[in-house]
């Protein structure tokens, strides 16, 4: 089966799974869910989504945070990890908000990644959930399931997506990618997937391969 036809088996799977779906993170205005994205890195959404609204009230603007200082926003970071770096880029990025792009948040790729700690994943999902455009999310969950799939190979974020552009119609990746996280979270565990549970399991690269591995031995 080649990737192209796969992706749509595993698009129709997920969709029967999870008709709904929408991005985890809780956001009002656009550079909330930027300021979210960058504080999801290497934490839970849960614990993005309580340490959000206390910041987004204390600095409810893009100004009032480029006028803030690193240690002011890390106080309300704090038990996100990673707190004084996401405090110094958070900063950063809403100064280049504000005097470049007078404080309105990039709509492609290309210039969002421009802005303090911005990789890939945050762009895409900001130009994708703000504002429509082609999206692939590559976070560790799609990265994860994608492999164990046959969709993609390797670990890399960035040739992840290369490899889903190249097999994934353009207007279904952002919803592909947010299912993906949903099963990761809920089916497809890092440690021990629950393949006896799974609705990706006929299709599945890896459970083939297990499978076969599990033949050999009997």
């Amino acid at each position: 089966m080649n990737k192209k036809t796969l992706a749509k088996q595993v698009i129709a799977a997920l969709k029967k799974e999870y008709p709904t779906v929408k991005c985890a993170l809780v956001y009002e205005k656009p550079h909330e869910l930027l300021i979210a994205t960058r504080l999801s890195a290497q934490c839970t959404d849960v614990r993005v989504n309580k340490v959000t609204p206390a910041l987004f009230k204390k600095f409810p603007t893009i100004k009032a945070f480029a006028e803030a200082s690193e240690e002011e926003v890390a106080e309300y970071i704090h038990s996100c990890g990673l707190f004084q770096t996401k405090s110094r880029d958070i900063v950063k990025m809403c100064k280049q908000l504000h005097e470049d792009y007078k404080d309105k948040v990039p709509d492609t790729v290309e210039e969002l990644v421009k802005l303090a700690g911005v990789g890939r994943k945050t762009a895409n999902l900001v130009a994708g959930e703000l504002y429509g455009k082609t999206a692939f999310v590559c976070d560790t969950h799609v990265i994860r399931l994608t492999n164990r799939l046959g969709l993609a190979e390797g670990k890399d974020a960035v040739k992840v997506e290369k490899q889903l552009r190249e097999a994934v119609p353009a207007k279904e990746g952002l919803g592909l990618c947010h299912r993906l996280v949903w099963h990761g979270r809920l089916v497809c565990d890092a440690r021990k997937p629950a393949c006896e549970k799974c609705c990706l399991a006929d299709i599945c690269k890896n459970n083939k391969d297990k499978a076969k591995e599990n033949s050999k031995n009997e």
